[in-house]
Order: structure tokens, then sequence, then C-alpha cells
């Protein structure tokens, strides 16, 4: 008579089926560990699932639930939890294999990730998202010397590197190619997040910044551009220095938006409502209060420099325009030096103004905070027409994105003299800061037309206007 099959664990024979058996272990792991996916990417993909900004479940719950259906899973996965978390790898933030094309494509700052463009709007990369699958940025990054000591990972939020400092609310991490000192540089870094501020109507603010140059962490800022984000933004910036972070400094998000190409992809529709909203916001904060100015008077402000890209002769250059305005009725000519006004007498001063005559730098940068189609007049000393690069149109791009109205240049054809030929890029050294000379013809003509321009321009806007325009409160209030 046949012997049944024997149902132990010693036994040859033992069943291919057999609790016992290794397969079988190997098959509910296996089935353990799909559950776990296919419940994660349910619990995702759920439109009740919390928002980005609140913590997400503990996976450990993911694993109690599963352990219902098998109760030897919870010990692998709680195993699987820790290879993860030490396999987190982290990798240079300066990536010195694109050293030369360091501010093209995807960039040497995060250089093994890219970024999302949805057209029209600033290229950024955001964490937790789909692109990065779920995943958090952690950074380890306190070196102010050299970026390539720094470094960043990406790890799931229960799954952590060893010894993480968690870092609760939306971060904002900003990478600046050149400085956050200067005024021009350091307000390009700053209006992609303006943009996203702005977004759909989110408003959102962020708990804290964190500045990168070159790889490098930076936790100043011009006065001027913070200032201006600090009006923007509705509170002080928390520059983020990783003090809390641990021996090792690694600090992970609990959601981060990164831009590394300022303004880029942005279209012109996007940047007037940026900047529109921050100059609101500038007025609004320093009670700036235009209702009696009238249509009539017509602001011309000459911004000054001292040292580099100064005129030789400024009172000359003064007089010139001194003599113009007053050939005009309701002109108000005023001579200033930014780097001697507080912040909100650079706004007040700039509301005041229909025409802005400077030399090529940064202190145009307040050309935005005039009323929009004022009127810019620039100047440039010898050598960077041929020499200077797409740099040297900055200012009449910036006008164009602020709605302004960029009245053109005048280029000294004298100057310094350059030891090697003129187009040598070696003579930039020279001409970069050199001083610029005047053309009393040219610059009586040139003030003569944009003063007429203006003053048809203001006329048809009073015959336009029916009512005093009474604006709303500025976006994000």
């Amino acid at each position: 008579m046949a012997r049944a099959p024997s149902e132990s664990c010693g036994d040859t024979n033992i069943s291919h089926w057999s609790f016992c058996s290794p397969k079988l272990f190997v098959y509910i792991l296996a089935a353990c560990v799909i559950l776990l996916i296919l419940f994660q990417i349910q619990y995702l993909d759920s439109p009740g699932s919390p928002s980005s900004s609140s913590p997400s479940w503990p996976l450990i719950h993911s694993w109690k639930a599963v352990s219902q259906e098998g109760p030897n899973c919870r010990h692998e996965l709680l195993a699987l939890a820790e290879k993860l978390s030490d396999a987190v790898t982290f990798l240079p933030l300066k990536d010195l294999r694109y050293a030369q094309t360091a501010q093209q494509g995807h960039t040497w700052f995060m250089s093994s990730l890219y970024d999302t463009h949805v057209e029209g709007e600033v290229q950024y990369q955001q964490y937790p998202s789909a692109a990065s699958r779920g995943r958090l940025l952690c950074i380890k990054g306190r070196d102010t010397h050299d970026g390539a000591r720094n470094s960043y990972a990406l790890a799931w939020r229960d799954a952590l590197p060893r010894n993480a400092t968690f870092l609760t609310g939306l971060t904002f991490v900003s990478y600046n190619h050149y400085n956050y000192e200067n005024i021009w540089h350091g307000l390009s870094a700053m209006v992609p997040f303006v943009a996203w501020h702005l977004r759909d109507g989110q408003c959102a603010v962020p708990a804290r910044w964190v500045l990168y140059h070159w790889g490098e962490l930076r936790i100043k800022m011009g006065p001027w551009v913070k200032s201006l984000m600090e009006v923007t933004f509705g509170g002080s910036m928390n520059m983020e220095e990783f003090g809390d972070s641990g021996d090792e400094g690694v600090a992970c998000f609990e959601e981060a938006v990164v831009m590394r190409h300022n303004e880029g992809g942005m279209s012109r529709e996007r940047r007037l409502e940026v900047y529109d909203m921050m100059r609101c916001k500038a007025r609004e904060y320093c009670n700036v209060r235009n209702e009696g100015r009238g249509l009539a008077m017509i602001g011309l402000t000459m911004l000054m420099r001292t040292g580099a890209r100064s005129f030789r002769n400024e009172s000359a250059v003064v007089g010139i325009f001194q003599r113009e305005c007053g050939k005009v009725e309701g002109c108000n000519l005023t001579v200033a030096y930014a780097h001697n006004l507080t912040f909100c007498q650079q706004v007040k001063l700039m509301s005041l103004t229909d025409i802005v005559v400077s030399a090529h730098g940064a202190q145009l940068t307040n050309l935005f905070l005039m009323d929009k189609n004022s009127s810019v007049m620039e100047f440039f000393p010898k050598g960077w027409l041929k020499l200077a690069g797409v740099g040297q149109y900055v200012f009449h791009w910036f006008a164009s994105w602020s709605g302004m109205k960029h009245e053109g240049v005048w280029r000294d054809p004298n100057g310094d003299d350059c030891p090697y030929p003129e187009d040598d890029r070696r003579c930039m050294s020279i001409y970069k800061n050199g001083r610029i000379g005047y053309n009393d013809t040219f610059f009586e003509e040139w003030a003569r037309n944009v003063l007429m321009k203006v003053k048809t321009r203001k006329m048809e806007e009073a015959l336009n206007k029916n009512t005093t325009s009474v604006l709303g409160g500025c976006a994000c209030s």
C-alpha cells in the first residue's frame, strides 16, 4: 500500500509546494514586496493623499498592512529599508567634468539631474515629485570654498541617509554662477523663485533659502536684493547654514525647489507679471504714493557711478541734460548715486522717474521700479561693442521684460589705448572699467527727442484717462 507523502521538513520526498520549501519562501517574499510597491503606487496616485508639504505615512505603516498578508515580511522589509538607506549615493554639487560648460545644458551644479520645463515658465527641479520618483533632496553642503567638496543625493522619505537631519517645510535652493552681492546678478537668481511663488496663485513661501555659488555655500546677499526679497515674500529670509545638521552636515528637505538657470525659459508675459508684482510690493512697503504727481510732470533721473564706467566730466554731462530738461514744461532733473540711497529711497526715486539716464552697470537694475512704459538711456565706454559679448545687452532686454522702453545707447569712441589689437579679448580687461566721455551735439539731440517722446506719451495717457484708476492689492498680498 502506497505511503502518503510526508510533510516533514526532513523528508527527501518533500512536496514541491511544502511550506518549508525555499522556493515558496522566495515566492512569499516577492509577493510581499510587490504588494508593498502596489500599495505605495496606489497611495501616491490617490487624490486624497497628503500634500507634498505634509510628511507621507511612515513606511512602517505600509509594512504593518502587508504583514497581515504575510507575517514573515516585516523583518525582510526592515532590512531592505536599511539597505536602501546605506545605498544612498552622494555626488559632488560641482561636477568638474563640466567646468568648461558650467552654464550650459544641465550645468555643473547637480549635473546628474535634469530640470522640468513647462513652456513659458522657469526651468526648475522639485522634490519630491514624479520626476524624482517620490524621493527627497538631501544635501551635504557646508563648504564655502570648494563646491566639489559639497554633495547631494536623492533618498526615500523612510530610507534617509544615516544621521541625516530632516528639515520640514519648503526650501528654495539657488545656484548663481556669479554672486549674490551684485544687485543685477543677485536679482537674476531670485526672479525664478518669485515666478514660482506666483505660480497658479499658490503664493508659496519658503521656510529657508540655500544659496550656492559654484557649489560653494553662501549665507549673505546684497542688502538691496535681500530687502526686495523680504518685501516680496513678506518676511525675513532664513539663510540655511547647516549648523544643526549633525557632524556630517547632511540635511534632507521635506520639500525643495531648485533653480539654476535664472530667468531662462520664462516668457515675456510671465516676466512682466513677476516684475509688476515686485514693483507693487516694493512701493507698498515703502509707502510710495504717486496720486498727486500728475501726468504733466516728467521725472528725469541721472543715476551716476563713481570710478569704473563713470563720466569723465560729470558736470558737463549733467549740464547738457539740465538744459534740455529746462526747455520742457514740467520736467524735473534729479542727479543721484544709488549706493548712497537706502532701498526705500531708491524705490521712491524711481517711482518719480520717467526717464533714467545711466552708464551700463548694476545700478540700472532699479529701472523696473519706474512706472511701466518709462524710458532708459544707456552709456558705454570704448571697446564694449566688439568684446563685451551678449552681457552688454542685459539692460536692453531687462527694459523689455519689465515693461519699459530702451531708448538706445551711446558708445564712447575714445578711451584708454590697448597694447594689443583692438579685437583681442585681452583688451576687455582695459575697456571694462573705462570711463565715459561725452558728445554735446549728440547728447542734446538724444535728450530732446526722448523728452518729447515721453511728453507726448504722457499727454496721450492723460487724454485717455477718464477716471483715476484704483489698483487692487499686489499679487499674493
